[in-house]
């Protein structure tokens, strides 16, 4: 028996180990976040989630394949937006008709809300990609950049001659999830413990979250994978060899906007309120900003840059003014503005120590 057979249980008892001490962190992690910082955490966690969903679904698109969209932010808000109008009274105020046929209001429910928010999404990538096949790099990056803000200008707007999405004010009332008689809102007693909703929000995001995963694996080591490996190393070479580039293109944008479709309508469910200050063009920098900081491609270091950039932040605010005051006897500087200083600060040199994110890909070599 060789040396390797015999160190193969020891790795995967290890492995195993630190893979259930692992789960069992994300397990306890909004109860120690509530014991330690009240329900604001825990929160801040909740919002985290769902930036790791919106990341992993533009790094299909910049990770994976190598397109770089700025605009990945509209699917967010196609989603949210899909949510709010089909679980909300807003409709039924707007057409007298629809109070006739729903004299209650809309109350769709999520699960048919969640995939057709995906499907819709998916639409919407398409006729995004379908125009830009062509482009690469800046040029990309421009287009992509004016649909995000083609979306929320739209959703902006979209309050006259009909009041479709309520403009500027946004829609209020969205009806929060209720799974099989589960609602999302309120405090749960179970068994004597205390369970606030925010729990129930964190533990259905990362059961999201696992199955995108789960996708995202699935794709990155099948054939489409593949294919869109070889078109962001070289889209010519790619094409040279027999692979459909525009299909691979089309079929990842999609993919990737799904992704963004489902957390934009969880997210309506979340706040209970959407409107288009949630999806400006710094959201969209913020998302890609996570997935380069964190390791284009790699799925570990695209959920560590998502969590970093959610949670650096919101320590940054918490921290700003009692450090000041307690160096200083006062605040010199607004807590925001230092915040927005740090934050910049952070990305800028971990860019410099890192240029391939903080947990990048690790490329085996080949033998000779």
């Amino acid at each position: 028996m060789t040396t390797a057979q015999l160190q193969t249980p020891v790795v995967s008892r290890k492995f195993w180990s630190g893979m259930t001490l692992f789960c069992l962190a994300l397990i306890v992690a909004p109860v120690v976040a509530s014991q330690l910082g009240g329900n604001y955490w825990v929160r801040v966690i909740d919002f985290a989630l769902l930036y790791i969903m919106l990341a992993l679904g533009l790094n299909i698109v910049v990770g994976y394949t190598g397109l770089l969209d700025m605009g990945f932010i509209a699917f967010y808000a196609v989603g949210a937006y899909l949510a709010a109008l089909l679980a909300s009274p807003h409709l039924t105020e707007t057409f007298p008709l629809l109070a006739v046929w729903f004299p209650d209001g809309l109350h769709t429910s999520y699960l048919l809300i969640i995939p057709l928010a995906a499907l819709v999404a998916a639409v919407c990538g398409i006729l995004l990609g379908a125009p830009t096949l062509k482009l690469r790099g800046d040029y990309l990056a421009i287009v992509t950049l004016g649909f995000g803000e083609i979306i929320r200008i739209l959703m902006r707007n979209l309050d006259r001659p009909v009041n479709i999405t309520n403009g500027a004010k946004g829609i209020t009332g969205v009806d929060t999830l209720n799974l099989f008689g589960l609602k999302f809102s309120g405090v749960y007693h179970w068994f004597g413990v205390k369970v606030p909703a925010l729990w129930l929000w964190y533990y259905l995001l990362m059961l999201f979250i696992v199955a995108i995963i789960f996708v995202c694996l699935r794709l990155q080591h099948s054939r489409i994978g593949r294919a869109w490996h070889a078109i962001r190393e070289d889209e010519d070479v790619a094409r040279a060899m027999g692979i459909n580039v525009r299909n691979y293109k089309l079929l990842a944008f999609a993919m990737g906007a799904s992704f963004g479709g489902i957390a934009g309508a969880l997210f309506g469910a979340f706040q209970g309120f959407v409107s288009p200050e949630s999806f400006t063009l710094q959201e969209s920098i913020a998302v890609l900003a996570m997935v380069v900081l964190g390791g284009m491609g790699h799925i570990p270091g695209v959920i560590l840059g998502a969590v970093l950039l959610t949670a650096l932040p919101e320590i940054l605010r918490s921290q700003a003014a009692p450090v000041q005051q307690a160096l200083f006897g006062t605040v010199l500087i607004d807590p925001e503005i230092l915040r927005q200083l740090f934050y910049g600060l952070a990305l800028v040199l971990v860019m410099l120590v890192r240029p391939s994110g903080i947990w990048p890909v690790r490329h085996k070599e080949g033998k000779a």
